[in-house]
């Protein structure tokens, strides 16, 4: 059957219809594919607007901690799942088969680089393979994962076609970018607006409905390329101007500015002026990755995206810049090299206030740090022990040691990589020797005996 452009067919008027009174009613079931940092929270936001929630992962310990009511994730607590258990309106799962009872799936699986930095989508790739066997007539699949514009079209679509069923026709496809920002204590998950982007009229409109039910707002978009674009966008912005920042720090250092008094002045300006802050490295799942999903990309239209490609030169360069600082600052101090040094490195999350390492760039000064020949022990508060990681399997197991005024004095120098608020950075200020601070974490601490290196 052939029909016009932006005529419906029947049986995508069908489908629609039946699945859009479920949602309506909020008896859709939804299942959220994924619980990690992105996924557990959209569960729960569904969970709270009071649809049923299928929570699929292929880590049995995550679904056992679930089942359990128990959150392996700082920003949910236990108290949280135990009541989306108790409710009755939360079921997680490692069986695939279960996602053929859900109304609605919502895939939000790791989208990381490879060792050659290009875009890595074995997951999403892997997770629609299994898709395609349980897929059913009338069901709307939603990809959240960060990724470059057309993947959703060009390589979702046609797995999840690949047994008979076609997108507008008897499923609907949508893309939706995740907006998390862990520890930030001011925006959840359900209060961030949601932008959707929906392959055809009905998934667009299919998509908006459902997220209408669990966000305070939706920001529809004409197609899902514009939708995928919108997440490269806003992270490509962030790294750009972190790396200004970062660069402006190294400038203004060599002219003995502080970096941070002058980001805190300009700041005053009511317009024309947004503060980025300085730090130690990029980290996390977006913000050093999402930038060169656009330049593979862009490669495929001729276009080398040098902006993009120069602030990621940038911000990948400050890990040894620290450590120059360091070894300069110990010089400085007490006429010695990093060589034989103690270093003792407060932080290793990859922000304020989480458990999260992912692409934390603690791990590259703590090696760069070692193969120069100093001793380098960690204190963070979120978490206890490094775990296994691509790039640093060898640091796995160490552990955090403790805050203590005969402990920090122990060592010639206190690294401060991540600023976590339950340091107590007065103790540090106090007992440290020598402090190199790449957060301003002692900034607005009085009457400092430590000698203060900002880096």
């Amino acid at each position: 059957m052939t029909t016009r452009p932006g005529v419906l067919e029947s049986t995508d008027l069908d489908c629609s219809s039946a699945l859009a009174k479920k949602i309506a009613s909020r008896t859709a079931r939804v299942a959220v594919i994924g619980l990690g940092y992105v996924g557990l929270p959209l569960a729960q936001a569904f969970c709270t607007s009071k649809h049923p929630v299928i929570g699929y992962d292929k880590d049995a310990r995550k679904i056992e901690s679930l089942e359990q009511g128990q959150s392996y994730i700082a920003q949910i607590p236990s108290s949280a799942v135990q009541k989306m258990r108790t409710e009755g309106v939360f079921q997680p799962t490692s069986r695939l088969e279960a996602l053929r009872d859900a109304d609605a799936i919502l895939i939000c699986v790791p989208t990381p680089l490879s060792r050659h930095r290009e875009p890595d989508l074995h997951f999403v790739v892997e997770i629609c393979q299994n898709l395609s066997h349980h897929l059913r007539r009338g069901q709307l699949v939603v990809l959240e994962s960060t990724t470059y514009p057309g993947t959703t079209l060009e390589v979702v679509r046609p797995i999840l076609e690949s047994k008979g069923l076609k997108s507008k026709q008897s499923f609907f496809l949508a893309y939706s970018p995740e907006r998390e920002d862990p520890g930030n204590v001011d925006f959840s998950t359900s209060n961030v607006p949601k932008v959707v982007g929906g392959d055809g009229l009905q998934a667009l409109e299919l998509a908006r409905a459902l997220y209408d039910n669990a966000f305070f707002k939706t920001i529809p978009v004409s197609s899902t390329q514009a939708a995928e674009a919108v997440k490269l966008t806003e992270n490509i912005f962030r790294a750009v101007n972190i790396a200004l920042v970062n660069e402006l720090k190294i400038v203004f250092e060599a002219m003995g500015i502080d970096i941070w008094e002058v980001i805190d002045a300009a700041k005053t300006k009511p317009f024309g002026f947004m503060p980025f802050y300085p730090g130690p490295g990029l980290g996390g799942h977006c913000i050093p990755i999402d930038p060169f999903y656009l330049t593979w990309k862009a490669r495929e239209y001729g276009i080398t995206t040098r902006f993009i490609e120069l602030a990621g030169e940038v911000n990948t360069a400050m890990p040894a810049h620290v450590v120059l600082r360091l070894g300069d600052a110990l010089n400085e101090k007490y006429g010695r090299s990093l060589k034989g040094a103690k270093i003792l490195m407060i932080g290793l999350a990859y922000k304020k206030n989480v458990d999260d390492m992912r692409e934390s760039p603690s791990l590259a000064i703590l090696d760069l740090l070692e193969k120069k020949g100093a001793q380098v022990d960690f204190h963070d508060p979120h978490i206890a022990k490094i775990p296994r990681t691509r790039d640093h399997e060898h640091l796995a197991g160490r552990e955090s040691v403790n805050l203590a005024p005969d402990t920090i004095a122990g060592y010639d120098c206190v690294l401060i990589v991540t600023d976590h608020t339950q340091v107590d950075y007065a103790l540090v200020a106090e007992s440290a020797h020598l402090v190199v601070d790449t957060r301003n974490a002692l900034g607005g601490i009085p009457n400092v005996k430590a000698t203060v290196v900002k880096a």
